[in-house]
């Protein structure tokens, strides 16, 4: 397999990647060590052969339900083992997973589980007032199992069921047979789009047992390695990491969300050799008062979002510790890009060089079309395993997004003659905070819904810390008043808190084109003057 532009010396060679369900390779690794710890969570340590023991409880409790191949399952929980049991469960019997963000509100609970027409659900015991609270606004036909983390059943779901009870009841020795397929759908986790409400990335068994063996063969990731797990599992990210190293029969410590202390804690008590974060994280890295805790880190991996290199060398330089960088969307499972890890081969303005078995194209921006010559910016397009199958019921922006087999990131960068590929521009219109997507179009939606808001846009601007925040640029009704900090409580109400706008101007029109879409362009050329 050719990739344009690259060295040979420094392209990565195909793989012979095996073509079998999700779970059977997480399976064949626990046969080979089935007593080495797989999952820690809470101190608590699970081995891979219970793990396995686990997964087949659920995935004969979820059978004995109901649930079959083609149904699909939402999971509402933080990072817990629960959540890695569930999604291997799942893909046992052939259901697809289709994970949410715990931090949710109300409106966007209600939208996934009606848009994936999810059967079954599987929620945190903290999250079902929330849930409860979801079910009352609305009916859900599809939805017909609520499965609550822990023992106790909550009065507010009468029917549920308890997690810890269903893997109390169902054999643990053979999980059902049915017959899965590698073109089976998988896993529905749900992006922003640029344009409307976010959309379920059709992501198949092949793609994902494609994007770990990638992913650990092109990191090097063996069954030594321990990492520490906060990044949030319902992200692309999360599910790449959780996956691949329970592929590579390596061990992982969950966290619930990313605490400095409690990290740099479990790096030095558990032996963690590779911390992956986003570039807030690295940020804090830089500056925490005492970093002799990462003494076993060998590697700090970015992804997510564009590394803030001042913060990268200055841990650099602390630590000894390399920062490498990786890239990749949802719709590509999601790494397509990855840093050599041997010293002498990092760039660290770099994501690095494509992963085995990956094409890419730098074409026109205009055209799409047109292969760009070595160190010109263009889009990037990628093609491989991983690419995902399409968008869930959405034709139209499927063929937007994918073209004769190739993946049309929206991304804009250029590759050097040795391989590597640099980003320097975004999708235009998502705004990145925190390593999160955000999509103007939804909260524009947000705030077109308030009574003085005439018409909206939103962009993201500059912020050291974040990376960018939204912005609200409003035009008022007539004879009406509100206050800018009113309009972000109003958005804060009804979306999760990483798509809260921080900041409002309220200006006399929105510029746009003749057919109505945004000129954002103008907005950030307005903000930057």
């Amino acid at each position: 397999m050719t990739i344009p532009h690259a060295i040979s010396g420094l392209s990565r060679p195909p793989l012979d990647i095996p073509d079998l369900p999700y779970d059977q390779l997480v399976r064949q690794t626990a046969e080979r060590a089935p007593e080495r710890p797989a999952i820690i969570a809470h101190d608590f340590v699970f081995s891979y052969r219970e793990v396995i023991s686990m997964t087949n409880c659920i995935a004969n409790a979820l059978q004995q339900l109901g649930l079959q191949k083609g149904d699909r399952l939402c999971i509402l929980t933080t990072n817990r083992p629960e959540y890695t049991i569930t999604f291997l469960a799942a893909a046992t019997i052939g259901v697809a997973i289709s994970p949410m963000n715990p931090s949710y509100k109300a409106r966007e609970i209600a939208y996934q589980l009606e848009d994936s027409q999810a059967c079954a659900l599987l929620v945190q015991h903290e999250l079902v007032p929330l849930l409860h609270y979801v079910l009352q606004q609305k009916a859900f036909p599809h939805l017909k199992h609520i499965i609550v983390t822990g023992e106790e059943l909550p009065a507010a779901l009468p029917g549920a069921h308890s997690f810890t009870q269903l893997l109390h009841q169902s054999s643990p020795k053979r999980p059902p047979i049915v017959a899965v397929t590698g073109d089976d759908l998988l896993a529905l986790p749900y992006s922003s789009g640029t344009t409307g409400a976010p959309k379920g990335v059709m992501l198949c068994h092949r793609n994902l047992v494609s994007n770990h063996i990638q992913f650990v063969t092109a990191a090097g990731i063996t069954a030594a390695d321990v990492t520490v797990i906060f990044l949030p599992m319902y992200h692309i990210y999360g599910v790449l990491l959780t996956g691949s190293f329970l592929v590579a029969g390596a061990t992982q410590v969950m966290m619930e969300r990313f605490d400095l202390q409690q990290a740099l804690h479990n790096c030095e008590h558990y032996g963690v050799s590779w911390f992956f974060a986003a570039p807030p994280i690295v940020t804090a890295l830089a500056n925490a008062p005492d970093l002799s805790q990462l003494k076993s880190v060998k590697h700090v991996m970015n992804a997510a979002a564009p590394l803030v290199f001042e913060s990268a060398r200055k841990l650099q330089a602390r630590t000894g510790i390399h920062v490498i960088q990786a890239y990749g969307l949802t719709e590509s499972s999601p790494d397509t890009h990855l840093s050599p890890t041997q010293p002498d081969q990092i760039r660290m303005e770099s994501v690095g060089l494509l992963v085995h078995n990956t094409e890419q194209k730098i074409v026109d921006i205009e055209t799409g079309e047109h292969e760009q010559p070595v160190g010109e910016d263009g889009e990037i397009i990628v093609r491989g395993p991983q690419i995902m199958l399409g968008y869930w019921n959405a034709p139209q922006e499927t063929a937007r997004a994918l073209r004769n087999g190739w993946l049309y990131t929206g991304d804009i960068g250029h590759v050097d003659a040795d391989g590597y590929t640099y980003i320097v521009d975004r999708k235009k219109e998502m705004i990145k905070y925190k390593g999160f997507s955000v999509a103007p179009a939804e909260l524009e939606s947000v705030l077109m819904e308030h009574p003085a808001v005439l018409d909206a846009a939103v962009i993201g601007v500059n912020d050291e810390e974040a990376g960018e925040l939204p912005k609200g640029f409003v035009v008022m009704r007539p004879a009406h008043s509100v206050t800018a900090d009113a309009l972000i409580a109003f958005v804060s109400s009804k979306v999760a808190g990483y798509k809260k706008i921080h900041q409002i101007e309220f200006i006399d029109a929105i510029p746009r084109v003749p057919s109505g879409k945004i000129l954002r362009r103008l907005l950030k050329e307005r903000e930057r003057g």
